[in-house]
């Protein structure tokens, strides 16, 4: 029973580790290394370069805004309650409070985006998404009256949750190191989804690292689906369909 079990966790991580490495096996291990080593750092350019972009996008919007529109963009941040705030939640994580608050915003930005980019590309653009309308979504349902809000810090919040939570559910040593480093490098950061700070936008941080839990939660739920499935593939008189 203890060998049929074990046979069939090993064919699991087997074809688990198929999808990603088939294409890169030879048949010998030098070979393999190799194109492996090479596969992970083209893996580790594609990343820079989205995130070189990212923030070269969110720096060019800012220099535009403050040498040629004096500011002018900082109106069509999210307002609670209004239609235009409503149609502000995909804008607003574009825009920033002066150059000061872009830059608080650029280093968590590329440190957390990468340290969900390890393991899944996608994810980060997943997490991303999710947090800015959750947290937009949240701004414009619970936040003060008469005031805008911008900036990608509800992205950033998102990006924060999902490590932590994917490390609660996931149970992996990868999550739960990734999980620790975030936790170390920016812990401090929790406590920006309490109304502590007078001008900081709370409910974005709170709704956007909402939007990251959830999302974790998400993915979680589906990678344990394909992994039952497998299982039953590979379970002696499962389904080959």
């Amino acid at each position: 029973m203890i060998n049929d079990q074990t046979s069939i966790v090993a064919e699991v991580r087997r074809r688990l580790q198929a999808a990603t490495f088939s294409k890169l096996s030879t048949g010998d291990w030098k070979t393999d290394a190799l194109a492996r080593t090479v596969h992970f750092r083209r893996r580790l350019l594609r990343q820079a370069v989205i995130l070189g972009l990212l923030v070269a996008m969110l720096w060019w919007v800012e220099i535009v805004d403050a040498v040629m529109l004096q500011g002018g963009l900082d109106h069509f941040g999210v307002q609670p309650r209004t239609l235009g705030g409503l149609q502000a939640i995909v804008v607003a994580p574009w825009l920033h409070a002066g150059f000061g608050h872009l830059l608080a915003n650029t280093v968590p930005l590329v440190v957390l985006g990468w340290l969900v980019m390890l393991r899944r590309t996608t994810d980060f653009f997943v997490v991303a998404l999710a947090a800015a309308l959750v947290s937009g979504l949240g701004i414009w349902l619970f936040g003060g009256p008469h005031t805008i809000h911008l900036g990608i810090s509800g992205v950033i919040f998102g990006l924060l949750g999902y490590l932590l939570a994917r490390g609660y559910f996931e149970h992996s040593a990868l999550s739960i190191a990734l999980a620790v480093m975030a936790i170390f490098l920016y812990g401090g950061m929790l406590w920006g989804v309490l109304p502590l700070q007078q001008g900081v936008s709370w409910q974005g941080h709170l709704f956007g690292f909402a939007g990251g839990v959830a999302i974790a939660y998400w993915l979680d739920r589906q990678r344990r689906v394909r992994t039952r499935h497998v299982t039953q593939q590979a379970a002696p008189g499962g389904s080959s369909q």
